[in-house]
């Protein structure tokens, strides 16, 4: 799902029914509209992150917030997958000014 929030795009990543990273990297190529050439692991996930230019249109020049939900029953089947995303989206973030992630609750 997207939205607009303000100057930001907003982008919804579902992850509900993920199960292992390869599920993970699914959701975000359909939730970004990656490329095909993503290459579907944690450094490519980081770059995708950091480059506006593969961001959706609608987000280049304005901002992207990245919406993350149904994403606690993937962090409680697959705790180690799921600190190593938490890191890429914190770096992320902190990389690239108009990048926003943010973990809905409930």
């Amino acid at each position: 799902m997207t939205e607009k929030l303000g100057d930001r795009l907003v982008v919804t990543l579902d992850l509900t029914g993920v199960t292992d990273k390869a599920g993970l990297m699914d959701a975000v190529v359909r939730a970004l509209g990656l490329p095909g050439w993503f290459g579907r692991n944690w450094d490519a996930l980081l770059d995708s992150l950091t480059d506006l230019s593969v961001w959706p249109a609608g987000a280049r020049g304005r901002g992207l917030l990245l919406v993350v939900t149904g994403w606690e029953p993937y962090a409680d089947a697959r705790p180690e997958e799921w600190r190593v995303a938490r890191e890429i989206f914190t770096e992320a973030g902190e990389r690239t000014a108009p990048l926003t992630v943010a973990l809905a609750l409930g």
